[in-house]
């Protein structure tokens, strides 16, 4: 007889296709800056500022995503979220000048997408696995890398053929179709089924669930974490990431593959691939920091980024060469390797506060992020060249390996007065 595979992993599908949906934008605005800079002749500096925006309440919203999902529940912010994101899509048809994108892009799409950012996934991580928990992270995170592998090539084939706008419906479309799937499936805790998480003992007792206000418990969490070394070396690592994946690649990659004579679908396909490796990266990088010092992984992880950006300006042509296709693969297998390590270190350094606590290292994460998006953006209009961004780049993620490596001494962990449990 055959066993029912337990319910945790149902509700981590579920999970990965609400994160699959959440990630339609992020291949959006690479794929429609130059279609909206032909029609309107906005700057790609003034389209970046709204990308920057998004971006930092991607990230400034997640920890209190994380708090919210701890007072209201999974589902009810999952479903609220992916609406956010068809919203501001949706709306975005109607811009005529470019600040309407500060709305559209930023705040609708930046609190949407931050309320499903890794906080999200790391809350389903720690509530339903007590094993398997960083492959369990890998898989989810690779979810933002699978909606980039769908939507990119999406995007830019009707952004050229049928126009900007469908693209921006074709992604709201697609978020809201995922939320019956939230709220018919994704069950807050296994509690709530009668069930342990996945792997728990047998003496397994479900946690205190958390009171107070979802702002005041995000900031109490930033408060006891602020006087944590490891936490700003953590913190400033992150934001390094979050500028050398999203703000550079993510953003510019197209606009300076077009800038070299590239065919902006073929720039796009080039970065739908690295979402194919980004994937495969992820999850074994998850399978890796079950075995591995994190922070072993993240020095090798971000000592590869920083080669491969300094190599970046001497690899863009009109045509693909092998030397590029080397690059798109060692830079997907990197992109998002990093977070499961660091969500590691966060659980291991701060205990029961580890998610929320992780949850503010993203947010460092999305304002390095918008930093370097709207950065290289000035750089672009003012330079005609993303050169100085690329090699800035490089620079910054020889710090984050430095400093990643300097989070793991025992001087830099908080104090605890009894040990904190791996998961919850």
């Amino acid at each position: 007889m055959s066993r029912r595979p337990h319910p945790a992993w149902v509700v981590a599908a579920v999970a990965f296709v609400a994160l699959v949906g959440a990630a339609g934008f992020r291949a959006a605005p690479g794929a429609l800056m130059v279609p909206l800079q032909d029609e309107f002749g906005w700057s790609i500096g003034s389209m970046s500022f709204a990308v920057s925006i998004n971006l930092v309440l991607y990230g400034v919203t997640a920890p209190f995503a994380a708090a919210l999902m701890d007072r209201f529940g999974l589902r009810t912010i999952a479903a609220g979220a992916l609406t956010l994101v068809a919203l501001g899509s949706g709306l975005s048809i109607f811009a005529t000048q470019s600040a309407h994108l500060v709305v559209t892009w930023g705040v609708l799409i930046g609190l949407g997408t931050g309320s499903m950012a890794m906080a999200f996934a790391a809350t389903i991580a720690n509530r339903w696995f007590v094993q398997r928990t960083g492959f369990v992270m890998g898989i989810l995170t690779a979810g933002g890398a699978a909606g980039q592998l769908v939507f990119l090539p999406v995007v830019s084939y009707f952004a050229g053929v049928a126009g900007w706008r469908l693209a921006s419906l074709v992604i709201a479309g697609a978020a809201l179709a995922v939320v019956p799937l939230v709220l018919r499936h994704l069950t807050d805790r296994p509690e709530d089924r009668d069930l342990a998480p996945y792997g728990a003992p047998d003496d397994w007792t479900p946690p205190a669930r958390p009171t107070g206000g979802a702002a005041s418990r995000a900031l109490s969490a930033l408060r006891g974490a602020s006087t944590v070394p490891a936490f700003w070396g953590l913190a400033a690592a992150f934001a390094i990431c979050g500028a050398t994946t999203n703000g550079l690649i993510g953003i510019h990659f197209i606009p300076s593959a077009h800038d070299h004579g590239m065919a902006e679908t073929t720039a796009a396909g080039l970065l739908a691939v690295v979402g194919i490796f980004d994937i495969a990266g992820t999850i074994a990088s998850g399978w890796l920091t079950d075995r591995v010092d994190p922070r072993l992984l993240l020095v090798g992880y971000y000592t590869f980024r920083g080669v491969g950006l300094v190599m970046l300006p001497a690899l863009l042509s009109a045509t693909v060469h092998p030397s590029m296709i080397a690059f798109i693969v060692v830079y997907g297998l990197d992109w998002v390797a990093t977070v499961p390590p660091t969500v590691a270190l966060c659980r291991e350094i701060f205990g029961d506060a580890g998610t929320i606590v992780f949850g503010w290292v993203f947010a460092a994460h999305q304002i390095g992020a918008a930093v370097a998006a709207f950065a290289a953006g000035v750089v672009r209009d003012e330079t005609g060249s993303y050169t100085i961004a690329w090699l800035g780049g490089s620079a910054l993620c020889l710090v984050a390996a430095a400093l990643s490596w300097v989070v793991g001494p025992a001087g830099t962990r908080a104090p605890r007065a009894e040990p904190a449990p791996a998961v919850h």
